[in-house]
């Protein structure tokens, strides 16, 4: 999916420039001299089948796992770009709250769930400084109705929420900020197809609303086909093809590339 977005953001200085980022557990090599540059506005995609390295990958980029050579760095806004493996994990916890987001797989891991639905979006605002109660619900509810959650549950706590409902949350909590950057984590696994394109649809809005770069990890090509302008094809902890989505879909090179398109083509 090559968008106007995408194309103007090409000629943008990086939002984040990743250079030579390896990961290995023992033997075990999970993510292996991985480079790449985001621009604002930009989503990247990375697939590969389970074990290829894309979910240690992202845990590496969002600050969550120190990789073991290899710097990550980010054009923090009023600093320049820094390499966020050199930050405290205090500026790390705020660089997460601000701006960036970061969507799990499981919303429980990015949820409170014993705190209401309007007292998760809330959080966030408040956190970097926000303290006028009427203005944060209010600021809450525009945000329910942005991922289509009924106002009458603001209140409600999520762990009564269906799954679909909770991923919805988990997103609107993310985005109330205006991130810069967004991680996402397999955002519409586990969900029956019929909520999958509804969460899709919602996504790729709120992504090209709100202007932000957003990395995605997914096994499925469904999505990055709808959401990102570029894709990345990971295999055994290593890149083995990249470029924009659309070329990298309709003409796979590498074998491995031609395996995963051709699959989904036969389901």
């Amino acid at each position: 999916m090559t968008t106007s977005s995408g194309r103007k953001s090409a000629s943008r200085p990086p939002l984040l420039e990743v250079s030579g980022l390896s990961k290995a557990y023992g033997h075990q090599i999970a993510c292996s001299d991985i480079s790449f540059k985001l621009r604002p506005g930009e989503v990247l995609g990375i697939v590969g089948e389970s074990g290829s390295g894309k979910s240690t990958l992202l845990t590496c980029l969002s600050g969550r796992l120190a990789p073991d050579t290899g710097t990550v760095t980010y054009d923090m806004q009023g600093q320049g770009p820094v390499d966020i493996l050199t930050l405290s994990e205090p500026e790390r916890r705020r660089l997460a709250r601000t701006d960036w987001g970061i969507v799990h797989q499981n919303p429980r891991d990015g949820l409170r769930m014993t705190v209401s639905a309007g007292g998760n979006i809330g959080e966030r605002p408040m956190s970097i400084g926000a303290r006028h109660y009427g203005n944060i619900r209010e600021e809450a509810q525009d945000w329910l109705k942005k991922v289509e959650i009924d106002l009458g549950r603001t209140d409600d706590q999520p762990r009564n929420f269906s799954g679909g409902m909770q991923q919805r949350l988990q997103i609107a909590r993310n985005l109330v900020t205006k991130p810069r950057l967004v991680f996402m984590d397999e955002p519409t696994g586990g969900l029956d197809v019929s909520v999958q394109a509804r969460l899709l649809d919602l996504l790729r809005g709120l992504v090209r609303e709100l202007g932000i770069a957003a990395i995605i990890v997914t096994h499925d090509l469904a999505v990055v086909r709808l959401l990102a302008d570029r894709l990345m094809v990971m295999q055994r902890g290593r890149v083995i093809e990249e470029g924009l989505t659309d070329q990298v879909l309709d003409d796979p090179h590498h074998p491995y590339t031609q395996l995963l398109v051709s699959s989904v083509l036969q389901v």
